[in-house]
């Protein structure tokens, strides 16, 4: 998937107006550069990952796209918050990362802390397909309401779904705040 196909897949997922975003699990920035290029040019994007080759990789791009901020940062821990403190984000991305969380309730209900209300929870996943080692923990779409609600996030939904070349479907799925 190349940067143009994750801002195309995003595109409903991420509303405008968002000022103050994290990309959890950011890898080497594929959709970390389209959800920068949704939210324009006065937003932040802090870009977490624990690779510290990813977060090499999301340096070189923080040159090219200044409101990005790289940090090397495991997501699943409890860490501190990207932005200030916890209710402060406007949104949070995860994109093919929390399948990679054994825990993944207690972890999305611990992040979605650090949404203000109204704050939006965009998760991209794979459904319909095995637990593999690139998949341990495959969050399929049909769980995504109950994990979302038992996490205190409203509105849960799947806006975007396509097929994805690895096997099964690639799914775009969201969840506010309250």
């Amino acid at each position: 998937m190349d940067v143009n196909d994750a801002e195309d897949l995003l595109r409903d997922a991420v509303p405008s107006g968002g000022r103050e975003w994290a990309d959890l699990g950011a890898g080497e920035g594929t959709f970390t550069r389209a959800l920068a290029a949704l939210l324009g040019p006065t937003a932040r994007v802090h870009a977490l990952d624990s690779d510290r080759r990813a977060v090499t990789a999301l340096e070189r791009l923080a040159k090219q796209v200044p409101n990005v901020e790289p940090r090397l940062a495991d997501f699943a821990r409890a860490i501190d918050p990207p932005g200030g403190g916890e209710g402060l984000l406007d949104g949070l991305l995860l994109a093919n990362s929390l399948h990679f969380v054994a825990d993944a309730p207690v972890v999305l209900g611990r992040l979605a802390r650090w949404l203000r209300p109204g704050g939006r929870v965009v998760l991209v996943e794979y459904d319909r397909r095995a637990a593999s080692r690139w998949v341990p923990h495959p969050i399929p779409a049909e769980t995504w309401p109950a994990l979302a609600v038992g996490a205190g996030l409203a509105r849960p939904a799947v806006v975007a779904r396509r097929r994805s070349a690895f096997g099964g479907d690639l799914y775009v799925a969201v969840a506010d705040r309250v």
